[in-house]
C-alpha cells in the first residue's frame, strides 16, 4: 500500500512527533488544528494545515467529516490518529479505508474486539491470559452486579467497559457503597464514551503497572519490545513511565511477552499496540486491557531498543514485514519519562490554561523532551492539559534518574501553574529511587498535607523587586544618590493576594541592596541572555528566568515559580488584597452554576458556583463567613483565568 501524504488527526506534541519522522522519511505531512490553535506548534510544522472547526474537540478533533475532508482538500492518502481522540475509534478506522485512505493503525475489527473491555477480557481468558477475576457479562442489571460483586468478593473495581482513562472508574470497598458507584460509573461512562455498560473486577491493593509493547505486521509476525511501568499515577492518569520495569525479571519479562503477544494474536493484529497488566507482590500478573494505539509513553521504549516506532508504524501501514525478530530485540539502558501538565499540585492537581510567557525545553546527554509548545502560546481548556514529556536514558536507572532531575532543573515554564517541581520531588524520594513504586505510591508520599504551596522567600521578593524597579526607575530624573547616602525606595510587591513590603537602595549599575522584613540581600544583575538573568547574590552566583507579560514579572528561581506585580502606585484597594473574599475563576472555563445572589450570608465551604474546564466540573467554595457582596457571571458565561466570579464582605453585626 503505497502513499506520500500523511493527515495527523490529532494536535500537539503528539502531532509534531509524527509530523518529525514522516518528514524523515520523506512523507509530505498535513496538520489540522481548530480555530483555538491557528498558531500551534504542530501547525507550522507540517508542510499544508487545515482547520476543522472551532475549539470544542466535538466540533473539531473529533469530526470524522471534517477530518476526511481535509484529507481530500489537501491529496492526503494516509491518516495517522495519535494518541486520544479517534485513534482507538473503530468507526473513524473503517471511515477512512472507506474513503480509499490508508489508516496508519491496527484494522478497525481488532480496534472493536479491544476497546470493550468486557470483551476483550472474554477474548483473553479464550486464549489463556491471565485476568482479574470478575464479571463482564451482559446482564447489566443492578442485581446482577450486586451478586457478582458479592461472589468476587470487596474490594471490587467498577470500570466502564467502553473507556479507560480513569473516566467510568470506582473503587468500591464495601458492599452498601456499590449501588451508588454503579449509578455515578453510569453515568460517567456514558456522558464520556457513549456506553454505560460496566464490569467488574476484583480490586488489587497498589500492584505494579506494567505493560508490553507489542507489534505485528500482514505476514503473521507478532513480537514484543520489552515492557514499561507506569505505576505512578494520580487518579488513573500516568505521570511517570520507565522502561524496563524495576520489578521485572527476565524470566517474568519472557512469561508477560508471551501472554502479549497471545493476547495480539487472538485478534491478528497489526501495528502498534500496548498489552497492560497489574503486577502483584508475588509476581502474578493479570490482563487489564490493550490499547491499540501508539501510547504516549512510547518514547522511553525506543530509548532503550534505539528503535522509531512510528517509522515502524508507517513501514506495516505499507505492508512491510517487521525489521526485527523476537531474538533480535536488545534492550539497552534504562529510561524514564515524565509527564509536564499544566496544572496546579499544590490545589488537588486543577488543570490551568492561559499563556505562556516563557518556554524553554532542556537539552543534555540522554535527554529527549516531545513537545508542541512555544513561548507566547495559549494552553486551551478545551484540551488534555499535558503539555510536555521529557524523557532521560542513561545505562542505569540512577544515572537515567539523575538525567531527568537535572533535565527537569533545567525546563523553564512561566505564565502558568504547572507540575515540574512535583516531578521532580517524585523523582528525587528515596522510594522512587529505591524502585518502590506501586499504585499509591503517589497517595502514600504525596497526600495533600505534604503538598504545601512554596512560599516565595525574601530572596525571590527581593529579585522581584530588583527587576521591577529596573523596569520601572527613570533614574536619570531621580538620582540614586541624596546628599545623606544612597537613595532608598518604598516598594509594594503582589504575588496572587500577597503584598510584600520592599526597601531597594541603589549602589551602582544593576547593583542593589534590598530590606523584605527583616532580611537584607546584595544582588547584582552581572548579565543577561535572553530571558536567562547571571546574579551575584549575597556574594553567590545564581543564575534565574525572568519575563514580562501582560503587566506581570513571571519568575524562576531555584524550585520557585511565581508572578509578581509592582503595587506600589496601585489603588488602594488592590494594593490591599484579600485573597479569601475574592472568588476567582482558578483557570479559562464555562460557568456552570451560580448558587448565590448578591446579599445572600453564605459560611466558610459553602459552594458559590461551578466551573467547566479542562473536561472537569469544578466546585468553587467559600473561604471564609461573610455576605455576598457581587456577583460577577452568570451561567453560560465563558471566563479566564483570574476573573472574577464572586466578591464577599463582612457579616454586619
Amino acid at each position: 500500500m503505497n502513499f506520500t501524504k500523511i493527515l495527523i488527526a490529532n494536535r500537539g506534541e503528539i502531532a509534531c512527533r509524527i509530523i518529525r519522522t514522516a518528514k524523515a522519511l520523506g512523507y509530505r505531512t498535513v496538520a489540522v488544528y481548530s480555530e483555538a490553535e491557528t498558531r500551534a506548534l504542530h501547525v507550522a510544522a507540517a508542510d499544508e494545515a487545515v482547520c476543522i472547526g472551532p475549539a470544542p474537540v466535538r466540533e473539531s478533533y473529533l469530526n470524522v467529516a471534517a477530518l476526511l475532508a481535509a484529507a481530500r482538500s489537501t491529496g492526503a492518502d494516509a491518516v495517522h490518529p495519535g494518541y486520544g481522540f479517534l485513534s482507538e475509534n473503530d468507526g473513524f478506522a473503517q471511515a477512512c479505508l472507506d474513503a480509499g485512505l490508508v489508516f496508519i493503525g491496527p484494522d478497525p475489527q481488532a480496534i472493536l474486539q479491544m476497546g470493550n473491555k468486557a470483551g476483550a477480557k472474554r477474548l483473553m481468558l479464550a486464549a489463556g491470559v491471565p485476568c482479574v477475576p470478575g464479571y463482564q457479562g451482559t446482564d447489566q442489571s443492578d442485581a446482577t452486579l450486586l451478586g457478582k460483586a458479592g461472589e468476587i468478593g470487596f474490594p471490587i473495581m467498577v470500570k466502564a467497559a467502553a473507556g479507560g482513562g480513569g473516566r467510568g472508574m470506582r473503587l468500591v470497598e464495601q458492599p452498601q457503597y456499590l449501588p451508588a458507584a454503579l449509578a455515578s460509573a453510569r453515568s460517567e461512562a456514558g456522558n464520556a464514551f457513549g456506553s454505560e455498560e460496566l464490569i467488574l473486577e476484583r480490586a488489587l491493593i497498589e500492584p505494579r503497572h506494567v505493560e508490553i509493547q507489542i507489534f505485528g505486521d500482514r505476514h503473521g509476525n507478532i513480537i514484543h519490545l520489552g515492557e514499561r511501568d507506569c505505576s505512578i499515577q494520580r487518579r488513573h492518569q500516568k505521570v511517570f513511565e520507565e522502561a524496563p520495569s524495576p520489578a521485572v525479571t527476565p524470566d517474568l519479562r519472557a512469561q508477560m511477552g508471551a501472554a502479549a503477544v497471545a493476547a495480539a494474536r487472538s485478534v491478528n493484529y497489526v501495528g502498534a499496540g500496548t498489552v497492560e497488566f497489574l503486577l502483584d507482590r508475588e509476581e502474578h500478573f493479570y490482563f487489564l486491557e490493550m490499547n491499540t494505539r501508539l501510547q504516549v509513553e512510547h518514547p522511553v521504549t525506543e530509548c532503550i531498543t534505539g528503535l522509531d516506532l512510528v517509522a515502524w508504524q508507517i513501514a506495516v501501514a505499507r505492508g512491510e514485514r517487521l525489521p526485527l525478530t523476537q531474538k533480535q530485540v536488545q534492550l539497552n539502558g534504562h529510561a524514564i519519562e515524565v509527564r509536564l501538565y499544566a496544572e496546579d499540585p499544590y490545589a488537588g492537581f486543577l488543570p490551568q490554561s492561559g499563556d505562556v510567557a516563557l518556554w524553554r525545553p532542556p537539552a543534555g546527554e540522554g535527554v529527549r523532551v516531545d513537545h508542541g509548545l512555544e513561548s507566547g502560546q495559549t494552553v486551551s481548556p478545551h484540551y488534555d492539559p499535558m503539555i510536555a514529556k521529557i524523557i532521560a536514558h542513561g545505562a542505569t536507572r540512577d544515572e537515567a534518574r539523575r538525567r531527568l532531575i537535572g533535565a527537569l532543573q533545567r525546563t523553564r515554564l512561566l505564565g502558568l501553574r504547572h507540575n515540574r517541581a512535583f516531578l521532580e520531588a517524585v523523582a528525587s524520594h528515596s522510594a522512587f529511587a529505591a524502585g518502590e513504586t506501586t499504585t499509591g505510591f503517589i497517595a502514600q508520599h504525596f497526600d495533600a498535607a505534604a503538598l504545601v504551596r512554596p512560599q516565595p522567600g525574601s530572596l525571590a521578593l527581593a529579585l522581584a523587586s530588583t527587576l521591577w524597579f529596573e523596569a520601572s526607575a527613570t533614574l536619570d530624573s531621580q538620582p540614586p544618590w541624596r546628599s545623606s547616602g544612597p537613595a532608598r525606595w518604598p516598594m509594594l510587591i503582589g504575588e496572587g493576594e500577597h503584598r510584600h513590603a520592599v526597601h531597594i537602595t541603589v549602589n551602582g549599575t544593576h547593583s542593589y541592596t534590598l530590606e523584605v522584613g527583616a532580611a537584607l540581600h546584595h544582588i547584582t544583575i552581572s548579565g543577561r541572555e535572553g530571558e536567562t538573568l547571571r546574579l551575584i547574590v549575597d556574594g553567590v552566583q545564581q543564575h534565574a528566568a525572568a519575563v514580562f507579560a501582560s503587566g506581570v514579572l513571571h519568575l524562576e528561581l531555584g524550585d520557585l515559580s511565581a508572578s509578581f506585580e509592582d503595587l506600589t502606585y496601585a489603588p488602594p484597594a488592590v494594593a490591599a488584597g484579600n485573597a479569601e473574599s475574592r472568588v476567582l475563576a482558578p483557570m479559562s472555563g464555562r460557568v456552570m452554576a451560580v448558587d448565590v445572589q448578591s446579599g445572600d450570608a453564605v459560611a466558610k465551604g459553602q459552594r458559590l458556583a461551578v466551573l467547566e474546564a479542562m473536561k472537569m466540573e469544578h466546585q468553587l467554595l467559600a473561604r471564609r463567613d461573610g455576605v455576598v457582596d457581587q456577583v460577577a457571571v452568570r451561567v453560560g458565561d465563558q471566563v479566564a483565568t483570574c476573573a472574577l466570579l464572586v466578591s464577599l464582605v463582612e457579616q454586619a453585626d
